[in-house]
């Protein structure tokens, strides 16, 4: 696969867009970023993933997929070596990111919606006493 295959297959899914970010490529969904291409030039494209999603393709596939070096890398970000992926191995991939990252979007959207303590508690009325 490709930078260029990374690129049709990330926009094919429902609600993305491209964007970048610090100068490389990004892929959104509900405006916040699920992979990019920031490592193209390397071979690789980047998927946001949890750690333990992260273990879980490494140990499928290790000679596709690494961990992005250093802290982004311990907090589930991803590289995909393009050459090695084939078209249903960076699919899966790139859906299973932009699904994360759909139900982040939803939980913010959730929690937003929420009342805090303090809200609930000036809103509750008092118990009466008989």
């Amino acid at each position: 696969m490709t930078a260029s295959d990374f690129r049709r297959i990330a926009l094919s899914l429902e609600g993305a867009e491209e964007k970048s970010h610090m100068g490389a490529p990004d892929f959104r969904v509900g405006g916040h970023i699920f992979a990019t291409l920031a490592s193209e030039s390397q071979g690789y494209g980047n998927l946001m993933l949890t750690p333990e999603q992260q273990a879980a393709f490494i140990e499928e596939e290790p000679d596709i997929f690494l961990p992005i070096a250093g802290g982004w890398g311990r907090m589930g970000m991803t590289h995909i070596r393009l050459a090695a992926a084939d078209e249903d191995v960076l699919r899966g991939a790139l859906r299973t990111a932009w699904k994360l990252r759909i139900e982040k979007n939803q939980k913010t959207v959730r929690d937003r919606r929420a009342p805090t303590k303090r809200q609930a508690s000036a809103t509750s009325k008092p118990a009466k006493h008989q």
